[in-house]
């Protein structure tokens, strides 16, 4: 008798986080059904990124759906807004930076939730972080669970008690130096992501973005180069 093989929706954005969950959910023997979506951000060179790892990973399916979020603006992810730049550690974290997009992790796990419906699985994977992170307010654990709630009263496959949904943030509780970390142990190859938020026309990262900034205080912390910038560098 063949076992039936479980399936998971894992947000894919082609950054540490992201990807080393994609790790995680892969190393557990789920099938990869890998989702991202092109909103309108500023730096679409993440989802060439999300599609190198979709495939590292085997996804069964890598779907890539379009949401026009550029269009209700008030993020500098996706309008002219000044990407904030050269922050400390202590300014990061401390209030929700200018580069929060409204409501997207909801918007985004909404879609992943339909997905599940359709493709009956049970387990929706997402890399958000509470440690090292930008301070916003959809990467906290009380929004996940309220999510998961939520998702188990809003299907017709989880009201008639065929499914239930699992919210997955395996990263939560974790610093940027233990992602990494846990990566590596995953066999993520870190060359293939991308986590700048204002990259150069050619996709090298800026260096001076929260998002980098993070990044560069992960692997440094976890003793590991990057070989991101190793590869900018050549």
């Amino acid at each position: 008798m063949t076992a039936t093989i479980r399936k998971a929706v894992v947000l894919c954005s082609g950054g540490v986080d992201s990807t080393t969950a994609m790790a995680m959910a892969f190393s557990q023997g789920f099938a990869i059904y890998s989702l991202s979506f092109r909103y309108g951000q500023r730096h679409v060179c993440e989802l060439q990124a999300a599609a190198r790892v979709s495939n590292y990973f085997n996804a069964s399916q890598h779907l890539i759906l379009d949401l026009p979020l550029d269009a209700i603006g008030a993020s500098a992810l996706t309008t002219s807004v000044d990407i904030p730049k050269d922050r400390s550690f202590e300014e990061i974290g401390k209030e929700i930076p200018r580069t929060y997009v409204p409501a997207r992790n909801t918007i985004f796990l909404s879609f992943a939730l339909a997905w599940a419906e359709v493709i009956g699985a049970q387990d929706i994977f997402i890399g958000a972080n509470a440690i090292d992170y930008s301070g916003y307010p959809d990467c906290r654990p009380e929004y996940l669970e309220a999510f998961e709630q939520m998702a188990n009263r809003a299907l017709k496959a989880t009201v008639e008690g065929s499914m239930r949904i699992r919210i997955r943030a395996p990263l939560l509780h974790m610093t940027k130096a233990e992602i990494v970390k846990t990566g590596i142990r995953y066999g993520v190859d870190f060359s293939m992501t991308h986590s700048c938020y204002d990259p150069l026309p050619n996709g090298t990262p800026c260096q001076r973005c929260d998002s980098c900034i993070l990044r560069e205080k992960g692997f440094r912390e976890a003793g590991i180069p990057d070989p991101l910038l190793r590869r900018s560098h050549v």
